[in-house]
């Protein structure tokens, strides 16, 4: 039974001065199981943001439709927790204010969201910076923020759209580590966008190829690597099998897309 369906989704952008139309996704069908952890990859602009957008609730298919356990999906909603590249934390709000800012809308009672609070500042490793301001944190501390918030709300799915693509490479690893440490603790379902091969394949359970735009599934293939993952699988065999299959996919839409922009 698939927690998330996602049912010959496909976006057309309306022409902009009398041009044609932009197909930016095609009829997208995709089935997420709970606890599904899958990564979606492709060429720039083939449509994956889209996807994810439109699952968000934050857009509207063209036709199609998302079922989130049988129910249509047709506005943002709190069973669905986004976290994007940029970081979206409220400048004016400390660590503490930001984290707990969805639980403040829902009207918890003060304790608990006092709990919550603590309870995710602790596990994406912020203590001692509750009182800190988005401005006097690093980028990969208000991402640990951004997900922190995200997953206090106690969503059914989360979706992250690029979440580390401005990191640098150490803490984008480190991120990587803690994101499947709380996907393994929360029992959480995923979708996560991303441009980096490495990426989909060590943190996902499927990895998901778009082809170039207009965007439709080319790929899917299932990761066959044991939880839990250690960073040194990286160097294994089979991991190196894996990236060659993925990085040969996304090579070929990626020339295609570089041949349709001449």
């Amino acid at each position: 039974m698939s927690q998330l369906a996602i049912r010959g989704v496909a976006r057309t952008f309306d022409a902009v001065h009398r041009g044609t139309p932009t197909i930016a996704l095609q009829p997208t069908t995709l089935e997420v199981a709970t606890n599904d952890f899958i990564t979606i990859l492709g060429p720039s602009g083939c449509g994956k943001s889209t996807l994810l957008r439109i699952v968000a609730g934050l857009d509207t298919p063209t036709a199609g439709d998302v079922l989130l356990d049988g129910q249509t999906v047709s506005a943002p909603g709190a069973d669905r927790g986004m976290v994007f590249q940029s970081y979206t934390l409220f400048p004016w709000l400390t660590v503490r204010e930001n984290i707990g800012f969805g639980l403040r809308e829902k009207r918890l009672p003060a304790a608990q969201q006092a709990e919550t609070v603590r309870r995710f500042i602790a596990e994406v490793g912020l203590n001692g910076f509750e009182s800190h301001y988005p401005k006097q944190l690093s980028g990969g501390m208000q991402q640990r923020v951004a997900l922190a918030r995200a997953l206090a709300n106690d969503p059914k799915i989360l979706l992250l759209d690029e979440p580390f693509g401005a990191l640098d490479n150490q803490t984008r690893a480190l991120m990587q580590e803690l994101l499947l440490s709380i996907w393994e603790l929360h029992k959480k379902t995923v979708l996560f966008v991303t441009h980096d091969v490495d990426e989909a394949i060590f943190i996902a359970n499927r990895c998901v190829v778009f082809s170039a735009r207009p965007g439709r599934i080319k790929t899917e293939l299932a990761i066959d690597l044991p939880y839990p993952r250690h960073y040194t699988l990286k160097t294994t065999p089979r991991f190196s099998e894996l990236k060659a299959r993925v990085t040969e996919d996304i090579r070929a839409e990626t020339l295609k897309t570089a041949q349709m922009e001449h």
